[in-house]
């Protein structure tokens, strides 16, 4: 039998928002109970059916949320001129591209900078070099710089990696991403989730069918079932 087009909007008709909402307080009081030396991120964890990561169209995909998810991340500035002083003035790491050819393009280096960060933001006349001052290094780490303008804030751009989350399929069917913290409220943290979930769902070849499982949990907490 034919099936009508999933709509865009089927996303959290199946998770009624009230049950959401107790499964994320179940997070934060769990959190709570047991106060951690460091924010504990939450993390929402795919699991993935019918799908054949061989064959299928392995599918990758990010999304701004709404509220800052990782306050804790670690950006570097590769940055011109320009950027470098506006780094060096809101206290932000960065690197001239002086810097970046003083790695001699030693892969271990290299391996151990880009380890260091989580994410890399690069003027436009730095990203042009980047293969040629540093190899495929920061690629192969997945990390490849997002380019930020003159004409943008520093902060505003940094806010807008800490809210950014990203799907990929690799070769197993489960997948986790951090879509927020525990210091955020709780209308907050639901917000994220059901966006990202939204957009995971939109990502699947079939949907909601493709989805077997969603959990949320604290970095060191107790795992809860939302779907």
């Amino acid at each position: 039998s034919s099936r009508p087009p999933a709509r865009s909007k089927v996303g959290m008709s199946k998770i009624a928002p009230e049950f959401l909402k107790t499964c994320v307080q179940a997070v934060f009081d769990g959190s709570n109970d047991r106060k951690r030396k460091f924010t504990e991120s939450i993390e929402l964890q795919v699991g993935l059916k019918n799908y054949d990561p061989q064959k299928d169209k392995r599918f990758a995909g990010q999304i701004k949320l709404n509220h800052v998810a990782r306050p804790t991340m670690r950006i570097c500035v590769l940055g011109d001129a320009y950027h470098c002083e506006r780094a060096e003035q809101e206290g932000v790491d960065f690197k001239t591209a002086d810097g970046l050819k003083s790695f001699n393009k030693n892969k271990k280096l290299i391996k151990k900078f880009a380890a260091q960060y989580h994410a890399f933001l690069a003027s436009d006349s730095m990203i042009k070099q980047i293969p040629r001052l540093l190899g495929p290094g920061l690629n192969k780490a997945g990390k490849f710089p997002t380019l930020i303008t003159q004409a943008e804030s520093l902060s505003a751009k940094m806010d807008e990696l800490k809210s950014t989350v990203k799907f990929q399929l690799k070769k197993v069917l489960c997948m986790s991403v951090a879509i927020g913290h525990v210091n955020m409220d709780i209308g907050e943290a639901s917000d994220n989730i059901k966006l990202a979930i939204n957009f995971l769902v939109s990502l699947l070849k079939k949907n909601w069918q493709n989805v077997k499982s969603l959990h949320i949990k604290s970095t060191m907490g107790k795992s809860q079932r939302i779907y």
